[in-house]
């Protein structure tokens, strides 16, 4: 008998065996159709990630890295910035010391060596000059001699100082312009004191914040409406009403703006108009100033809220309606308790949108915007176009990129923590 039962046992696991056999099989030929289809589609979008790498990251990653690359001072430097890192910072650098630095500059082409005075003029103020105006005298000069025929030169050589400027922009990285961007500066005891001089960047993010903000609002608020009209009227109206919320896409940002600044200027459409009907007595400055920028902004950023807020809308049903009226809620509670909290993600995706492009505008504002008005993308233009400061470009192009990820980040994890209270 307990033969039997083993005989019976011992034929069941083979039959199991048996049918788990071809599930193995099929388990393992789908796993290798679908690791040939990941592959398949890497090679397809492989194009598209190679050329964002080159023509996108690539860039701005060399772009950021200027914020702290500092190598102008040591590369031409090469001899004597070693000799000075050693140096006390009391008394005079050595006369071996001297002796490299003057080596050092008679060695580098002019261009260097003014690239080398313009970095140290950042630190203190002169300082280009009184390179420039030593380079010149420093033909004859012997490098045994060179203690001697540089404090003849210029006394300043004979300062401690006029070193410590030199130890203190020789560091082949520098937090010297990113602590500038937010008025800062590192003291010569290394420690970070608030910038009274300049202190000009903090109130310029302010204000950048401020102005992308103040537009999202104004965006959201003329947006939601115009996309609750869109998603409830009828089909043609609503074809009419999308190719005039469209309209503005077809036309070049640089166009929209200059359209305004004819509108808005004192005799302007918008001036006339109101003169004509009695509203005022004066033009009123609506251009050069904050107000043609938010005006400008809004008009501008408008279909970035409409859209999202839109689509969202359009896939709510109506039944919610009716069933929230057939509860007794009247019309402002069921659109404060049913309606507006499934608007809310497209609500939130469109405020979004607005605020992180506002945060770059720099045509707008430089065009209607007066001095107080120009946000942070104009002083890295600046810096890169008019000053060639690529550190400072770089610094303040590190702190918009910081701005859009800290309130990107903001957003997301006040959404999951949102979704996470619901659910």
């Amino acid at each position: 008998m307990a033969q039997t039962v083993l005989n019976v046992a011992y034929g069941d696991d083979e039959e199991a065996q048996a049918s788990a056999a071809p599930d193995v099989a099929l388990k393992k030929r789908l796993h290798r159709s679908r690791r040939a289809g990941s592959a398949k589609a890497l090679i397809l979008v492989a194009p598209l990630l190679v050329f964002l790498l080159v023509t996108f990251l690539l860039p701005i990653g060399l772009l950021l890295l200027r914020a702290v690359d500092n190598r102008e001072v040591p590369s031409v430097l090469a001899t004597s910035a070693p000799l000075l890192a050693a140096w006390d910072r009391h008394a005079l650098p050595s006369d071996q010391t001297f002796s490299a630095f003057v080596d050092d500059l008679k060695a580098a082409p002019r261009d260097r060596i003014a690239e080398v005075g313009k970095r140290l003029n950042y630190l203190d103020a002169g300082f280009r000059t009184l390179l420039t105006r030593t380079i010149r005298d420093l033909g004859n000069v012997d490098p045994a001699k060179a203690k001697e025929s540089l404090i003849a030169i210029n006394e300043k050589w004979g300062e401690p100082q006029t070193w410590q400027t030199i130890v203190d922009g020789s560091p082949a990285l520098t937090s010297y312009y990113l602590l500038k961007a937010v008025d800062l500066k590192k003291g010569p005891d290394g420690s970070i004191t608030a910038a009274a001089d300049d202190a000009i960047y903090v109130d310029v993010i302010l204000r950048t914040v401020f102005i992308s903000f103040s537009v999202t609002v104004l965006c959201v608020l003329i947006g939601y409406p115009l996309a609750y009209m869109l998603a409830s009227t009828d089909d043609k109206t609503a074809r009419w009403l999308m190719m005039l919320v469209l309209l503005p896409f077809w036309t070049s940002l640089l166009v929209r703006t200059t359209a305004w600044l004819v509108l808005l200027q004192s005799n302007g459409v918008v001036n006339s108009i109101l003169k004509y009907v009695g509203v005022i007595a004066e033009p009123i400055e609506l251009v050069h100033n904050r107000i043609g920028v938010l005006v400008a902004m809004t008009h501008i950023l408008l279909p970035f809220v409409v859209l999202p807020v839109h689509a969202v809308m359009k896939g709510i049903p109506t039944t919610y309606w009716r069933a929230a009226s057939s509860l007794g809620a009247p019309p402002y509670k069921a659109f404060l308790r049913v309606y507006l909290p499934l608007t809310l993600p497209g609500v939130g995706a469109g405020a979004l949108l607005v605020f992180i492009l506002a945060l770059g505008y720099y045509i707008t504002p430089a065009l209607v915007g007066g001095p107080k008005d120009q946000m942070l993308s104009y002083f890295i233009a600046y810096f890169v176009n008019q000053s060639s400061n690529w550190g400072m470009a770089a610094a303040l192009a590190v702190v918009l990129l910081a701005l859009v990820v800290g309130f990107y980040s903001a957003l997301v994890i006040a959404y999951g923590h949102r979704s996470g209270a619901r659910a």
